[in-house]
C-alpha cells in the first residue's frame, strides 16, 4: 500500500513538474479567404452570421426551389435550436439578403 501510495506522489510530481516547464503553443489561423458577396444588409449578415461559421458555409447549401422559405427556416434553426443571439428585427433582414444573394 505505501508503495502505491508513494508512486502516485511521485507521477503526480512529475507531472506537475513537466507541466510548469512546457512551453507554451502559439497557433496562428489562417486568414479568412471567402466573403459574404455584397448586397443589401450585408452588415447585418456579417455581424450575426460569422460570429459562428465562414461565409463558405452559407455558399455550399443546397441549390433550392424556394430561396426565401428555405433561408427563413434555417436563419430559425440558428436561433431555435443552436442559439444564435439573432434580434427579432434583424431575421427579416438576414432572410432578404440570403435570398436574394445565394
Amino acid at each position: 500500500m505505501q508503495r502505491t501510495v508513494l508512486l502516485t506522489i511521485t507521477l503526480a510530481l512529475a507531472a506537475a513538474a513537466a507541466s510548469a516547464f512546457a512551453a507554451p503553443v502559439n497557433y496562428k489561423t489562417p486568414d479568412e479567404l471567402a466573403a459574404f458577396k455584397p448586397g443589401p444588409n450585408l452588415e447585418v449578415v456579417q455581424g450575426n452570421c460569422s460570429a459562428c461559421h465562414s461565409s463558405d458555409y452559407v455558399a455550399t447549401q443546397p441549390p433550392m426551389k424556394d430561396k426565401r422559405a428555405f433561408w427563413q427556416a434555417e436563419v430559425t434553426k440558428m436561433i431555435k435550436v443552436y442559439g444564435a443571439p439573432i434580434d427579432d428585427a434583424d431575421v427579416g433582414k438576414i432572410v432578404d439578403y440570403l435570398a436574394a444573394t445565394y
